[in-house]
């Protein structure tokens, strides 16, 4: 376990003059007193834990059945093809998170004895904000670690990860045992409500003092002094709102198939109640963003962002990068300057129902295999590039056949597509990648969504009270997954949803379909299959493709998967294991 990390390791080391390299000045060393009255320095220590945040996009989806890569050596495609094991495995955020939560608790250890600022109002506000920020992130880091290493462990009990709230410094016993995953799940809520009791909601401003949250009043009843600390410009740390998506994405977690166990007591009206929570919030059923499912693409509102602003689809991103166009250089065909990452497979493909509602193999559906791409469902032409679409700033027809004479064709060069398609989704089109003329537009990546957050809700209804139940609720799944639908086909009626309404396990299928295409290329599938624990000979489904030349289509089998049974769960890593004896291994992981 990572966790021996010194104060050296800990503070930002500054070397004077390059003579004395060896033998810094004793005043550039800094120590944990320091912090008392060096604001900055102390909240380096929070800094810290948001640097090391998983990213949104991993790219997961390289090992899943809606994707594949054109990078052979890339880790997630070793990983499908049977080289995951416990001593190598992409997936892990063992280090980074235990690294994270050692600088969260010796802040948590130290905020209070920190002179955040000469007015004592401001300081004491600041000390609060901070305060609960680091009990945010420590559950969100506890979050991550059971998600990616919670599992039956060797000794077939239900088991999380070792819960570690004190910092561990030189003398510390650092041989624990894993938590349950019951109390991993507890000491998660209970930093989740610490962080909730210290911050707002949202980061705004306020212009009067009956405008400030009841429960800061008592701190201040100065408007100026509440924004300086909880207004506009602490947007995007954590809040109030990022701590119930949180308990939200756990609780769909402890409640799904994979973890459902004697020793778990959530439910799945537990987690479509946290759910709930933020819809609500939101505006509630209706109030879904209409332009949510091409956030990455809505040009006005992301060059219009300013001011630590979130679209409205949004309820935490990381920052905005200006000119950028990183995305668009990994993941363009050839065609447009870039290398083609991600290749969207068939299977995926195939997933997108037509724009009639039905699925493909629906008798009602009308597809034609001789002519598959068209009258489809509106969100593939804006998520995946296919023969003859067309693309960035001239339009330029992609043709993806192996035949077709292009460098986007199937297997011509390494930056092809093994697949014959090409993602879309987080792209800018009116990016340009040509080196005479190159030129980035803005980006953001996000963290959470409303989007997944409605989705939660909708799955976790329909499990606890079917498809058209309420609990205590105003909506439903069904309400739910009727307008996510009618957002993406501009439906004024569903056929399709209205046969699935009255059938649990039909409104199940529908709901995880719509959440494989509304949340696709943003490292969900990998552990939402996992969860679901479905069949293994899902998870082993063949990758596949289509080659398109002229009339002819081709399908290819692009790539077998190699999982065993036993990677349902993400194993710890095997050096921890033979470090700490009582640090237990997953079922089947050496």
């Amino acid at each position: 376990m990572k966790l021996r990390i010194f104060i050296i390791g800990l503070v930002a080391l500054a070397l004077a003059g390059c003579k004395k390299i060896l033998e810094p000045e004793p005043e550039n060393l800094k120590t944990i007193e320091q912090m008392y009255t060096d604001a900055n320095f102390a909240q380096g220590f929070l800094i810290n834990a948001y640097r090391t945040i998983p990213a949104y996009y991993d790219n997961s989806d390289f090992a899943t059945d809606d994707a594949v890569t054109n990078q052979l050596t890339h880790p997630y495609l070793q990983l499908a093809s049977g080289s995951w094991t416990a001593a190598s495995n992409p997936a892990s955020v063992w280090n980074q998170s235990y690294e994270a939560m050692q600088y969260i608790n010796l802040f948590l250890a130290n905020s209070a004895k920190v002179s955040w600022a000469v007015d004592p109002e401001s300081s004491k506000l600041f000390n609060i904000r901070m305060r609960g920020e680091a009990f945010g992130l420590r559950g969100l880091y506890l979050y991550f670690q059971l998600r990616n290493h919670g599992g039956i462990a060797s000794n077939g009990q239900l088991t999380g990860v070792p819960i570690i709230t004190q910092y561990q410094n030189a003398t510390s016993e650092f041989n624990l045992p894993r938590a349950s995953f019951d109390a991993c799940v507890k000491q998660i809520y209970k930093d989740l409500d610490s962080a909730e009791a210290y911050l707002p909601v949202e980061y705004n401003d306020v212009s009067s003092a009956a405008q400030i949250p009841a429960r800061f009043r008592s701190v201040t009843q100065n408007a100026e002094t509440y924004n300086r600390v909880m207004g506009q410009y602490a947007r995007q740390l954590f809040n109030g709102l990022i701590a119930k998506s949180f308990r939200t994405r756990t609780a769909l977690l402890a409640a799904s198939p994979a973890f459902k166990n004697a020793s778990n007591s959530l439910t799945w009206a537990d987690a479509a109640d946290y759910a709930a929570q933020i819809i609500d919030y939101k505006g509630g059923a209706n109030s879904l963003p209409q332009n949510g499912g091409t956030y990455y693409a809505n040009t006005a509102e992301v060059d219009g962002l300013g001011g630590g602003n979130n679209p409205s689809e949004v309820i935490w991103r990381e920052n905005i990068v200006t000119n950028d166009g990183t995305q668009e250089g990994q993941h363009f065909p050839p065609s447009l300057f870039g290398n083609g990452l991600m290749n969207p497979t068939q299977n995926l493909v195939d997933a997108f129902p037509m724009a009639n509602g039905y699925p493909i193999d629906h008798p009602n559906a009308n597809y034609l295999s001789a002519n598959p791409y068209v009258g489809r469902d509106p969100r593939f032409g804006k998520y995946i590039f296919f023969n003859g679409s067309t693309a960035g700033v001239s339009n330029t027809v992609i043709r993806t056949g192996s035949g077709s004479g292009s460098d986007d064709g199937v297997n011509v060069r390494a930056t092809s597509t093994r697949t014959g398609y090409y993602m879309k989704k987080r792209l800018r089109m009116d990016v340009n990648r040509n080196p005479i003329s190159i030129s980035g537009k803005t980006h953001y990546n996000p963290r959470i969504r409303y989007t997944e957050m409605y989705l939660a809700y909708a799955e976790a209804a329909n499990e606890a009270w079917g498809p058209t139940g309420l609990g205590t609720h105003t909506y439903s799944a069904y309400d739910i997954i009727k307008n996510i639908r009618k957002r993406a086909f501009g439906f004024s009626s569903d056929p399709y949803l209205e046969e699935c309404k009255s059938d649990v396990g039909k409104m199940r299928e529908l709901i995880r379909n719509e959440r494989r295409l509304e949340l696709c290329f943003e490292s969900f599938r990998f552990w939402d299959l996992r969860r679901w624990k479905v069949d293994l000979t899902k998870l082993n489904e063949t990758a596949r493709g289509m080659d398109v030349n002229g009339n002819v289509f081709t399908p290819l089998s692009v790539e077998p998967r190699a999982f065993q049974s036993y990677m349902y769960y993400g194993p710890i890593p095997n050096s921890e294991v033979l470090k700490y004896s009582q640090l237990i291994q997953n079922q089947g992981w050496k």
